[in-house]
């Protein structure tokens, strides 16, 4: 089952809104309808986003206006740009949107597959692996990442802590896809991993990243900052999964990176029902940034890296 693809004409997204209690799926037949699912987050996850951009790609009439509007869905994910600059640079070779869009899709499966791999590696037998946000095979519309990673080891029986990861509880995604898996884990609030990380009881972190720039600085789901501060503090190895597209190295450092801030109604309210009383407003950026310092190795389709620059020698896409 795939979380994004195309089909008779329609990029048919899995509504990850309603999951795990349903499973529905949603039809864009328009530029604006994809841009639409992707700000309103039916799809998440950087690789699954870009996926669903150049799908999208496919409906316009002016492709320069089209990338505009699916560019300004999500501004922090860079794999969306990269996604949607690949459509306009395929067109000008005289490849046709579509052509390109499943193109571009065919690499991230073949790249998250590479990267699934390569982090099955740094995962020992019997581990305890703790996960924040989504990295599986909803969030790349493909194999996963981080998440990914611990299913091609699963052979090697890793537990995992999901973190729920407030405030859109990305965590719940994890959990279902780990269940799907056979993954033995345990759901924990945001606010436990400290507790977990003294006690020693977690092997490694592993996440994913929306954006990482030339120094090693990325942007990652709110949250992933303080786990990197708390992992360095106790000798927890943090591990970063993401393919190449996900890197840009046209800025220096995290400074750069724009922050996504989305509706407060997201803090202040669950599955529509106000958890606060009225008149109480809420701070909501979707992303933070980690510094390269926090990183002890990232994990690419070539490879297990200890710092970006390593991986810029790879070029582009």
């Amino acid at each position: 089952m795939h979380s994004v693809e195309f089909k008779d004409g329609k990029v048919i997204m899995l509504d990850q809104r309603k999951l795990p209690q349903k499973e529905e799926f949603i039809a864009c037949t328009s530029v604006e309808e994809t841009a639409e699912a992707i700000r309103n987050m039916i799809v998440r996850g950087a690789p699954a986003i870009g996926v669903a951009a150049a799908y999208g790609m496919i409906f316009a009439t002016d492709l320069n206006e089209a990338a505009k509007t699916l560019k300004a869905a999500r501004p922090t994910a860079v794999d969306l740009m990269n996604a949607v600059d690949y459509i306009l640079a395929e067109h000008a070779k005289g490849t046709s949107a579509e052509s390109a869009a499943k193109k571009w899709h065919q690499m991230i499966l073949d790249k998250t597959k590479k990267i699934c791999e390569n982090g099955a590696g740094l995962i020992k037998d019997g581990s305890t692996v703790l996960l924040h946000c989504n990295t599986g095979p909803l969030a790349t519309a493909a194999y996963g990442t981080a998440l990914g990673a611990v299913i091609y080891s699963k052979q090697k029986k890793p537990f995992c802590y999901v973190d729920e990861t407030r405030p859109r509880f990305q965590g719940a995604l994890t959990s279902w896809e780990l269940l799907q898996a056979d993954v033995e884990h345990k759901v924990i609030t945001d606010s436990m991993a400290g507790m977990l990380m003294k006690e020693r009881k977690i092997s490694c972190v592993m996440v994913g990243a929306d954006r990482i720039v030339k120094n090693g600085d990325f942007a990652n789901k709110i949250g992933t900052y303080s786990l990197a501060v708390l992992a360095k503090t106790h000798a927890v190895p943090f591990y970063v999964f993401a393919p190449l597209s996900t890197f840009d190295f046209k800025l220096e450092n995290g400074d750069s990176i724009t922050i996504e801030e989305r509706n407060e109604l997201e803090v202040l309210e669950v599955e529509g029902r106000r958890m606060y009383a009225a008149g109480t407003h809420a701070f909501n950026p979707a992303f933070d940034i980690t510094p390269a310092k926090y990183v002890t190795e990232y994990v690419t389709e070539f490879g297990v890296y200890k710092k970006a620059k390593e991986i810029e020698n790879y070029g582009r896409i």
